[in-house]
């Protein structure tokens, strides 16, 4: 299949494209009767075009407007392969051989008949029908011999206003641009969760037979599996009625630009730069949502986790492998799975005034309730994150009053409402498990948890350093609480990223050996500039690295603990 290049074929070819040059195009009009009038007209709108042998072409079809395609194959004996590929719509296409005249043959003498008897001739010809297809499958024809002639593609939708792709060769077999599946073209679903679902698929022999370079891409939908990747760029596209403007190069007929207005005589280069047509122009364009569609191209991987998906929801996922070079894809046989339902979360009741231990699982949650049982103004929730920020929300009866994350101890108040109920959800982080101890009351003067102050650091003064003893010193508050400290000798390398690993808040005195323990005291004051206390800790060896952590405990008995401390005794004195 080649372009003509005989002189009468020539002849014949140019009257196939003569409309196209015959005067200016003028684009459809959005009036229906006024464009009906202008299809018909076939000097104001021509719909044939003329098909490169070895190009991908995509093109577009307006509603119940068939379109009709042209090659001619020169000799006898040709290999002949044809795809059509529907994108977003089904299509009703069939493929017809007519006979050229014998003026044509190229072997004829004398002058060709006028052009306007050729036209009639062929007008009056239907041609033999080869092959027919309908529907929204990728279809094509495939003949190893076929005869000389004009091969005429005729393309309709009666659905809707739609895109499609047509690919035709002389030289299947050296072509191949379509990228081969394995024997097993399934999609297998491997792995499956409550968000996440992993897919396997046997690798195309295209890269593992004939190392051609490939990519694969994932597309997960809502709606229904997809059978070409055309049809998902249809729907991920934002214009649903008319497509873009074809690129420039191999993958274009320069004639679909007469449709758009533009002349077929530009060059390639004035085409790089034509402006993609407005769906303004041309019939009114229906917009509609986008489809709840995703798609994800993962290289040369024949396996991928889909992540981020909801519960218990059905999902279709496809694979279509593409060539690297043309990005001409083939689809693999797709399948649909639904993610596990969501664990059902046990609620816990909070107690008024009580502490609760919480436990959250890593990007884990833990719902909490809390309903006082008397008339409230206000209420306060006290929450200490034993570990790494935890996220905290509160609702007041579904209303959302309080979304914080929450690092160390924090505490939040609320107004309150007659017999309202509180929801609390504890979202746990990326970096691993939390734990926290929270408190809700609406008698806040009462509660569990320790008066901290802001600061909450150990400080040691470098100067008052000796072989045997260190001087440290933290801030208190105007209540009157119990601080003790503790000591435990580690390491030289003993660094910060091991002190946060042990350092878990909510684990009081009672976890610390009796060796460990310097001394209790109590102290508090009025004026919070004096509300300090220092303490000389004895007794240590020279040269060593010693753990410092101070306790503090509430009237309630829950204790909290500082930030810990690494100091060094000097190793001469």
């Amino acid at each position: 299949m080649h372009f003509v290049r005989t002189v009468p074929l020539r002849w014949w070819m140019l009257w196939l494209l003569l409309p196209l040059s015959s005067r200016t195009q003028k684009l459809p009009t959005r009036d229906e009767e006024l464009f009906q009038m202008q299809i018909r007209d076939k000097a104001l709108f021509h719909d044939s075009s003329v098909i490169p042998d070895g190009a991908e072409i995509s093109s577009y079809l307006f509603r119940d407007t068939p379109k009709r395609y042209f090659f001619v194959v020169e000799e006898d004996n040709t290999p002949l392969s044809v795809t059509v590929t529907p994108c977003d719509a089904p299509l009703e296409w069939k493929l017809s051989l007519q006979e050229l005249p014998e003026e044509a043959s190229g072997e004829g003498s004398g002058d060709p008949e006028p052009l306007d008897q050729q036209k009639q001739q062929i007008i009056n010809e239907e041609g033999t029908e080869l092959f027919s297809y309908k529907g929204n499958d990728v279809e094509y024809f495939i003949s190893s011999s076929s005869p000389s002639g004009l091969y005429q593609l005729e393309l309709l939708s009666t659905e809707k206003d739609t895109h499609f792709k047509v690919y035709a060769t002389t030289t299947p077999e050296s072509d191949q641009p379509y990228p081969d599946l394995p024997y097993d073209p399934r999609v297998d679903v491997t792995s499956l969760g409550r968000t996440t679902v992993t897919l396997a698929w046997k690798p195309s022999p295209t890269a593992s037979v004939l190392k051609q370079p490939v990519q694969y891409c994932v597309v997960i939908s809502r709606e229904h599996n997809f059978k070409s990747l055309c049809a998902v760029e249809a729907r991920l596209s934002a214009d649903d009625a008319f497509m873009l403007a074809p690129k420039p190069g191999l993958d274009f007929s320069p004639f679909d630009f007469a449709h758009f207005g533009f002349a077929a005589e530009s060059s390639a280069k004035e085409r790089s730069f034509l402006p993609k047509p407005s769906p303004k122009l041309g019939r009114q364009a229906h917009s509609r949502p986008r489809a709840d569609i995703q798609k994800v191209c993962i290289g040369n991987k024949n396996i991928f986790t889909v992540s981020d998906l909801k519960p218990d929801t059905q999902y279709y996922f496809d694979v279509f492998v593409a060539n690297s070079d043309s990005n001409m894809s083939t689809a693999y046989l797709g399948t649909f799975a639904r993610t596990k339902e969501e664990a059902r979360q046990k609620t816990v009741e909070l107690k008024d005034g009580k502490v609760t231990d919480v436990f959250v699982k890593r990007k884990g949650a833990k719902f909490l309730r809390f309903a006082p049982v008397s008339s409230h103004q206000k209420v306060t929730f006290f929450v200490h994150s034993c570990l790494d920020a935890v996220q905290i929300q509160v609702r007041r009866d579904g209303k959302l009053l309080l979304s914080q994350n929450v690092e160390g101890i924090r505490q939040f108040q609320l107004r309150g409402k007659p017999k309202a109920k509180y929801l609390i959800r504890l979202k746990g982080n990326k970096k691993g498990a939390s734990m926290l101890k929270i408190l809700a009351t609406t008698r806040p003067s009462k509660q569990s948890f320790p008066s901290l102050p802001e600061d909450r650091r150990i400080k040691a003064f470098d100067k008052l350093r000796t072989c045997t003893s260190v001087t440290v010193a933290w801030l208190g508050t105007q209540e009157r609480n119990k601080f003790c400290i503790y000591k435990k000798e580690v390491d030289d390398n003993y660094n910060e990223d091991q002190k946060k690993r042990e350092q878990n808040q909510c684990l009081g005195p009672d976890t610390r050996k009796k060796s460990e323990k310097v001394l209790c005291k109590y102290f508090h004051s009025q004026n919070l500039q004096k509300a300090v206390t220092t303490e000389t800790i004895k007794g240590l060896q020279p040269g060593k690295s010693y753990l410092l952590d101070v306790y503090v405990t509430g009237h309630g008995g829950h204790s909290v603990k500082y930030q810990s401390k690494v100091v060094k005794t000097r190793k001469f004195c």
